[in-house]
């Protein structure tokens, strides 16, 4: 991969303030203390449970069995998107710290899947790493690496490590005989709609880069068959990315940890404007 340390550093820093509120109807006591919060857009929320659960356990009654989860907008949150993406499906130029609301009872079974643990989150996530990888490199760098490497990405992206997540990703990210990528791995999101992820060459059959534009045009030709439609904007990270921009470089430097591009596409003006 090109090697552009700062744009990977960048990413890495990223960070969304998250003001955690108790459901009232779970509370003990009238108006609980919130508990806020910087976190990082590129892990994922359970991975902070702990720290919310110590926080309002003296605020309510936690009974063996209980599984924390959590809402924004009146939407269940899915664990096992990242942070930002979550944050740029619900909170994309709203007033910031987002408010995300937590509870301990009444799973919404139907709409979120459970999380009882770490080891759940981490063989979710080595999931991710490892079909990005078959995309990628028909799966020859993830055959190739140690157990001790995993254990390096997972523990290097849990405990917001910067150099000791790339030692080892960096590797997932190479190009193999300076070839693209066979594949682009990525997934595009929309709210209230499944995700969307479709197979897609970073080159032409006559070998030419190919943008995000081609991307778009070819995985939701209902918005993007005809050309540019300014009526949506494209985010990646929470920034709206020029169209131009190949996807093998995307896709080097702008996938989340799990290796997959994470895109969101939303109105270019909130709906209660249109």
């Amino acid at each position: 991969m090109a090697d552009d340390r700062e744009v990977l550093r960048e990413v890495w820093e990223g960070r969304i303030p998250l003001c955690f509120v108790l459901a009232e109807d779970e509370s003990s006591m009238e108006n609980p203390e919130p508990f806020v919060l910087m976190v990082s857009r590129l892990t994922y929320i359970t991975l902070v449970t702990e720290k919310i659960q110590k926080h309002f356990k003296k605020f309510t009654a936690i009974d063996e069995g209980d599984e924390i989860w959590f809402e924004s907008e009146g939407q269940p949150l899915k664990w096992h998107y990242p942070v930002g993406v979550l944050f740029d499906l619900f909170m994309h130029d709203k007033p910031l710290p987002w408010r995300v609301t937590v509870h301990f009872k009444n799973f919404p079974e139907d709409e979120i899947l459970h999380c009882k643990s770490k080891e759940v989150i981490e063989a979710m996530y080595m999931s991710c790493v490892k079909e990005a990888d078959v995309l990628k490199h028909k799966g020859h760098v993830m055959n190739n690496l140690q157990q001790k490497d995993h254990k390096q990405l997972w523990t290097g992206l849990q405990s917001d490590k910067f150099d000791q997540f790339w030692t080892t990703n960096r590797r997932l990210m190479e190009r193999l005989n300076n070839d693209p990528f066979k594949y682009i791995p990525f997934r595009i999101y929309q709210p209230d709609k499944v995700c969307i992820q479709r197979l897609f060459k970073p080159v032409s059959e006559e070998g030419e880069p190919l943008t995000l534009r081609a991307l778009l045009a070819h995985s939701v030709p209902d918005f993007f068959g005809e050309g540019d439609n300014k009526d949506y904007k494209v985010l990646i990270h929470g920034i709206e990315t020029p169209r131009d921009t190949p996807v093998q470089w995307l896709s080097e430097h702008l996938s989340y940890p799990d290796n997959f591009l994470h895109m969101c596409i939303l109105p270019t003006q909130p709906e209660n404007e249109i």
